[in-house]
């Protein structure tokens, strides 16, 4: 048996539940119950105020709607993550960019989860939006869980589990297929969705990759390297499935 059948076989994917919340992200790699809260006493990130924002947050979205991420778990550890909110919660003051490792207004107001949250049944526009989608920690070196199909896995569950939940549409943000998207931003290029069954609905450039910034520097040279002109690289896609 080959090492990825290994793999594939020992990870479980599943809807993410309150038993464990996984209140930030894989950035430095997998976590577990007995890992997630722990951290440098020098790290210069607010842990402490993230997790007190993240947990009510997340219990809650989690509460109305059934989840709000679909996980991949290795025996105890998370090793892939797919995070997804509804579009009504995105469109609300002080979502923001819902990124859970940034303050407010890349990250959602340390209040936001005060807000009334609709339950699906009076949601308009039943459309999922996935915000991130990462297996092992895309910055490290070495990552034994990426190109391994765990990624396929996640989507492929969130989009059954939509479909058993009475959505009707996912949405994800992509780019070009250029790796440092991934390794940064935890999104996937438009190939990857393509695969999966989503169809390009809209692309623009995006107001964050304006500026000349290492992270744009190197996202032009990796571009020009794939024989992809930087302003399609800097360009931000719509993938949609439709669920009907």
């Amino acid at each position: 048996m080959r090492k990825k059948d290994i793999i594939m076989e020992d990870v479980v994917v599943e809807p993410m539940t309150e038993e464990f919340i996984l209140w930030h992200c894989l950035h430095g790699g997998p976590l577990s119950c007995y890992t997630i809260d722990q951290w440098a006493p020098d790290s210069q990130m607010p842990w402490e105020r993230y997790r007190k924002r993240n947990i009510p947050l997340l219990e809650k979205l989690t509460r109305i709607y059934g989840a709000c991420a679909i996980v991949a778990r290795d025996g105890g550890r998370i090793v892939g993550q797919l995070r997804f909110y509804p579009k009504a919660v995105l469109d609300m003051k002080g979502s923001a960019g819902f990124c859970l490792q940034q303050d407010y207004s890349a990250g959602p107001a340390d209040d936001f989860a005060g807000n009334d949250f609709p339950p699906l049944a009076q949601v308009k526009d039943k459309t999922l939006v996935v915000h991130c989608l990462m297996t092992g920690s895309p910055q490290q070196k070495e990552n034994p869980h990426q190109r391994k199909g765990i990624g396929s896995r996640m989507v492929r569950t969130l989009i059954q589990w939509a479909k058993e939940n009475g959505w009707e549409r996912i949405e994800a943000n992509s780019f070009e297929d250029v790796p440092i998207i991934y390794e940064i931003t935890g999104c996937a290029g438009h190939t990857f969705w393509k695969k999966l069954g989503f169809s390009v609905v809209g692309r623009h450039p995006h107001p964050d990759l304006r500026d000349r910034n290492p992270f744009v520097i190197m996202l032009e040279e990796q571009a020009k390297s794939a024989g992809i002109s930087s302003e399609r690289a800097k360009d931000q896609i719509i993938m949609r499935l439709d669920l009907g």
